[in-house]
């Protein structure tokens, strides 16, 4: 089986959006968080994470990776998710948006995924009037939910949908954990067993942490992980099929046998 490595540069750029990615999530575990940091470091992520999936989508199109048919793949994906969002508006956390990104992430590859999640996010929140200090974070945590599927492991058939279907839930909960983790060191005070207590230790803020989600998010997070799980069983293998076969006319000269892998590209499809 051959593959199509990661360019370095679209390497370089995926490893930034994924480090400044946690970074912007979890620096309150090592530094000491003020309410007003908040509204103020939105505009700064914002500006950050624009250049960075447009760094990302040209790495991408630089290398040979994707070309203009396949980008424009992207455009569509983005479109449906911008629509489905408000239908679906995260009522007892059912989200339509999610398995969208899994499948474009699965097929296209991981840089594919990033900017999709991020790109159907912002467009979302423009339509619905969600714009606000938390959308970077909802970009960035979208972003990554499109690409880690682009790193899961080769499979096939039932096999394929069954990690699709695994992984869509595990990325539903990540998802939640990390919006969550966004906003909780400034949502409580500090009288709480579930609130953040800054300078305490990582381990013991991270043991709040656990405690306060599962108080407040764990119906929201087990009703979208259920959402991408039943999503990606009953329309999982015929949306591949459509997607890959929008990718082989996008010119991706890839033989039918072969299976996204770790470190592969959208380029190297089943």
């Amino acid at each position: 089986m051959t593959s199509r490595a990661l360019g370095g540069r679209a390497t370089g750029s995926l490893v930034v959006a994924l480090v400044g990615g946690l970074a912007a999530f979890l620096w309150p575990l090592f530094l000491s968080p003020d309410a007003a940091v908040l509204p103020a470091q939105a505009p700064i992520l914002f500006a950050l994470v624009l250049p960075l999936v447009l760094a990302i989508v040209l790495s991408e199109l630089a290398g040979g990776r994707l070309d203009v048919k396949a980008l424009a793949m992207l455009g569509v994906l983005a479109a449906v998710g911008m629509i489905l969002r408000p239908l679906s508006a995260g009522t007892a956390g059912l989200e339509l948006i999610f398995f969208l990104m899994i499948l474009g992430g699965r097929v296209f590859g991981p840089g594919f995924g990033f900017a999709l999640g991020a790109i159907t996010m912002f467009g979302s929140a423009l339509i619905t009037g969600g714009v606000g200090p938390w959308l970077p974070h909802q970009m960035l945590a979208a972003g990554f939910v499109g690409l880690f599927a682009g790193w899961l492991p080769a499979a096939r058939g039932r096999a394929e949908i069954a990690v699709l279907t695994g992984y869509g839930m595990v990325a539903a909960f990540g998802y939640g954990w990390l919006m969550d983790f966004a906003f909780w060191p400034f949502s409580l005070g500090g009288g709480t067993d579930i609130s953040f207590h800054p300078g305490a230790p990582a381990l013991e803020n991270l043991h709040r942490f656990v405690l306060y989600n599962l108080a407040t998010s764990m119906g929201w997070n087990l009703g979208r992980a259920l959402t991408n799980a039943v999503l990606l069983t009953v329309l999982g293998t015929p949306l591949l099929r459509l997607l890959r076969r929008a990718a082989r006319t996008a010119s991706f000269d890839i033989p039918d046998d072969e299976q996204p892998g770790i470190l592969a590209t959208g380029a190297q499809l089943g």
